[in-house]
This record gives C-alpha cells, sequence and structure tokens, in this order.
C-alpha cells in the first residue's frame, strides 16, 4: 500500500513538472519551402509584466543565416506567462536549426524546425512536356489569309505563264486604239476651233484629209494615204459582214469625195460646210467606237493577213 502511494506521489510530481516547463509549437503545424510561418515558444512567467521587444523588418538585431529569412522577432514578458514569437520563411527543406537568438539580454539556442517537401510521397517524378504555344488573337486569320494571298499569287503566276501573252497583246491593241481615237478626236476638236477662229480653209481641209488618212492606216494597218475617194469603198474596217461594215464603206468613200470637191474645185468654201465635215468626221468616230466596245465586232488588220 505505501509502494502504491509512493509511485502516485512521484507521478503527480513529474506531471506537474512536465507542465510547467517550456513549449514550442508551430503556425502551421506542417511547413514547406517558401511558406511564412511562426514559431512560438512558451518561456516561464516574468517578475513583471514589461514592454514587447520587437525585432521589425530591416532591424540590425534580426538573425542572419543563409537558409532562413528572418521577418520579426517579438519578446513578450508577462507575470502569467513570456513568450517569444519568431516569424521567418525557410528555403530548404529537412530540419533546421535556427541560429542563436540574443533578445531582452537572454539566450535562445537550439531551436529547430522541419520543413517538408512538396515532393515528399511521389514517385515518377517525370518533367512535363513543354507547354503548347498560346495562340494570339487573329493569329489564325492571319495565317490563312497569308496562305490564301501565296496561292492566289501562284495561280496569277501559273495563269500568266500560260495565257499573259496573248493577254497582254490584247492590253496593248487595246491601249494603242484608245489613244488613236483619243488623238483623232483632239484634232477633230482644234480644226473645229480654227474654223470658228476664221484660219484658212484650205488649210483646214489639207489638214482634216491628212489626218483621217493616217488615222485608216494606223487603225487597218493599210496604206491610205495614197487611196482614191472611190478605193475606200473597199477598206475592211471590220471583219464580220454586217450592215454596219457596208455603211462605214460608203460613208468614207463618200466624206473623202467631198473633201476633193472643197479642195480642189476651186469654189468658195463656206464656214458651215467645214463644219458640217467636222460634225460628220466625229459621229463617225463615235460609230467606230462603238463597233470596237462590242465584242462581235473585231478590227480587221490586212497587213496580218
Amino acid at each position: 500500500m505505501k509502494k502504491i502511494n509512493f509511485l502516485l506521489f512521484l507521478f503527480f510530481i513529474v506531471a506537474a513538472l512536465y507542465a510547467q516547463s517550456p513549449g514550442m509549437h508551430l503556425i502551421p503545424k506542417q511547413i514547406f519551402v517558401g511558406d511564412h510561418a511562426t514559431l512560438v515558444l512558451q518561456l516561464p512567467a516574468a517578475a513583471q509584466n514589461s514592454a514587447d521587444i520587437v525585432f521589425s523588418p530591416g532591424s540590425d538585431f534580426l538573425p542572419s543565416d543563409p537558409d532562413i529569412d528572418f521577418h520579426r522577432i517579438v519578446f513578450e514578458q508577462r507575470t502569467i506567462g513570456s513568450r517569444l514569437i519568431i516569424e521567418f520563411t525557410p528555403f530548404v527543406t529537412g530540419k533546421l536549426e535556427l541560429p542563436v537568438i540574443e533578445i531582452g539580454g537572454e539566450y535562445f539556442s537550439g531551436l529547430t524546425v522541419t520543413v517538408s517537401s512538396l515532393l515528399e510521397g511521389k514517385s515518377n517524378l517525370v518533367l512535363s512536356g513543354a507547354a503548347t504555344t498560346l495562340a494570339i488573337p487573329g493569329t489564325a486569320l492571319m495565317l490563312y489569309g497569308a496562305l490564301a494571298a501565296l496561292i492566289s499569287i501562284l495561280l496569277i503566276i501559273f495563269f500568266f505563264i500560260i495565257k499573259g501573252k496573248k493577254l497582254l497583246g490584247v492590253i496593248t491593241e487595246r491601249w494603242k486604239l484608245f489613244r488613236l481615237f483619243r488623238s483623232m478626236h483632239k484634232t477633230e476638236k482644234r480644226l473645229y476651233k480654227d474654223v470658228l477662229k476664221g484660219a484658212d480653209k484650205r488649210l483646214i481641209l489639207d489638214r482634216l484629209s491628212d489626218e483621217l488618212r493616217k488615222f485608216l492606216t494606223n487603225l487597218t494597218n493599210v496604206n491610205c494615204r495614197a487611196k482614191t475617194a472611190s478605193e475606200f469603198y473597199e477598206l475592211r474596217l471590220l471583219r464580220e459582214e454586217t450592215p454596219e461594215k457596208e455603211n462605214i464603206s460608203v460613208f468614207l468613200s463618200n466624206y473623202f469625195k467631198r473633201l476633193d470637191n472643197f479642195r480642189f474645185s476651186g469654189t468658195n468654201i463656206v464656214s458651215d460646210d467645214l463644219l458640217q465635215l467636222l460634225d460628220d468626221l466625229k459621229q463617225f468616230l463615235a460609230t467606230i467606237e462603238d463597233l470596237i466596245k462590242k465584242e462581235k465586232h473585231i478590227l480587221s488588220k490586212e497587213g496580218k493577213q
């Protein structure tokens, strides 16, 4: 009985002593590399309450360690129990021992914390593949647009290789015709102004005959400079046999007969007659242009036959 009482007495004494010994806990309980952690060390009660001693960031009193970044240390001294609060961030895993801390005339050493690893408990650790390229808005449109443009250019090049020479010849011929008619229209307008100004009428007739013969020569590739009025009836301006072709031939033959009559008859030339000739020429040019624009009418080139 005495032995049992002695053992119970010893147990209570040990329990009391353990309850009064300093304790330590970590917030959070499990920390990883880069976590902001707080270590709280419970200390015996102080004789009297004192102001807190604080080592704030940037203070020269904060300890230095290559594996730990200390943020703040607070030393609280209370009659009901003191505390040492250490805020820090670890940068390595495993069991770390904090450097000796001197604060308020007290030295604290042998403080250790365990830093866990995020890779613990995982197997077959393999680096993941490269991340896919982020698609910039509009990239697909630019890509397909560039491809479409490239294909279009290739098709155009292929088209010109096959039909480019013929097409270029058609464009060149139309450009020559445009310049030819434009030049003749300018001549007609210039002669019209000369008549109104009272210029020499015989010179105007000579100029009109020469310019019209040059125009027909360039248009048909047939030398029309030495043709008589009756020979113009046989001039082939259009390849197809149409009523317009017959009318044009008759008009040219009659027109040059009128010109030659005014030039060589020796009679007095009236301005109204010259103006009528120029109006008829203007109407003739408009008719020929209209026939050329219609695809069913093709100008014949006797020099090429």
